[in-house]
């Protein structure tokens, strides 16, 4: 595993603060992106489900009815105190159409594996699965939701991905944590630096569960905010376009993806396809600061 310091001369041109999500295109682009990323993998055949998986959330989200904010005063409340105008804690009922949706979909595509928990959650009443994405979110999983959670969380990442994308981005404000999200308080899954005219080699975390972005400068912890002993590792001969951000003051470390290498780049997918490196890191002594939902439970 190389490692190297981290030099950047930061831009001063003003940054955009959040990017909301695109929900005409996200998860369609990340479908891709898993397709491209699975071939001559030796994980491919799990990249190609979460290929099909994606593009049934992209469909989904595109149909889903009842997508409703908070109200007006609900969202002023919250940036007021400095909360999250998306609480996760209390999805709308909606996500459970969303998962049965994405049920129905996977159908003919999901593995063997996980024929069981699709049938399971197929027949699941709705106190059951409000309980899976309960744990979910609070991080209390066991090896018997390992098959099941990963397609809770995609239900719940179709659901506030579309209610991130219609929040005014001029009223959401950075919350105190660094490392979570301004829109619905969830922790980042990667960092990437950004390749365009307006935000070219900054760099901007990116939301486990609601795809929002929001910028962070470079050359520091993602979650400590240090910038003493943050260095970058990467396999031995990597190209560089995913590597691991670590911290020497906190210990933990998180993915960082490069646009600017490698344009189709994905947080969520070209994290799950760089497993190998998340092993070393941690035989490294370094912890992981943020999840990727879609992995949840699933070396449980």
């Amino acid at each position: 595993m190389q490692s190297q310091p981290i030099h950047f001369n930061p831009s001063t041109q003003e940054a955009p603060k959040l990017l909301l999500p695109v929900p005409a295109s996200v998860f369609a682009e990340r479908a891709e992106r898993f397709t491209t990323l699975a071939e001559g993998h030796s994980l491919q055949a799990w990249l190609l489900f979460l290929a099909h998986l994606s593009r049934a959330q992209h469909e989904v989200l595109a149909a889903l009815p009842g997508l409703a904010l908070p109200d007006a005063a609900a969202i002023e409340r919250s940036l007021e105190h400095g909360m999250p105008p998306l609480d996760p804690a209390a999805p709308p009922p909606v996500w459970r159409e969303a998962l049965r949706q994405l049920l129905a979909r996977l159908a003919d595509a999901v593995p063997d594996a996980g024929r069981a928990a699709l049938e399971r959650l197929g027949t699941a009443d709705d106190a059951q699965l409000d309980h899976l994405a309960a744990q979910l979110l609070d991080g209390a999983t066991g090896p018997e939701d390992a098959a099941a959670l990963p397609l809770i969380a995609a239900a719940l990442q179709v659901v506030f991905t579309g209610l991130a994308s219609r929040l005014d981005a001029s009223r959401v404000r950075p919350l105190g944590e660094t490392r979570v999200c301004p829109c619905c308080g969830s922790p980042a899954v990667a960092s990437i630096v950004r390749l365009g005219s307006e935000i070219n080699k900054l760099r901007y975390l990116h939301c486990s569960l609601c795809n929002t972005e929001w910028n962070l400068a470079r050359a520091v912890c993602s979650s400590c905010g240090s910038d003493a002993g943050v260095a970058l590792q990467q396999i031995e001969g990597g190209n560089g376009v995913v590597q691991a951000e670590t911290c020497d003051s906190c210990h933990g470390y998180l993915k960082l993806v490069h646009q600017d290498q490698e344009p189709r780049v994905d947080p969520v997918a070209d994290d799950l396809a760089t497993l190998a490196l998340d092993i070393l890191v941690d035989e490294s002594g370094y912890a992981r600061t943020g999840p990727n939902l879609l992995l949840i439970g699933a070396q449980g």
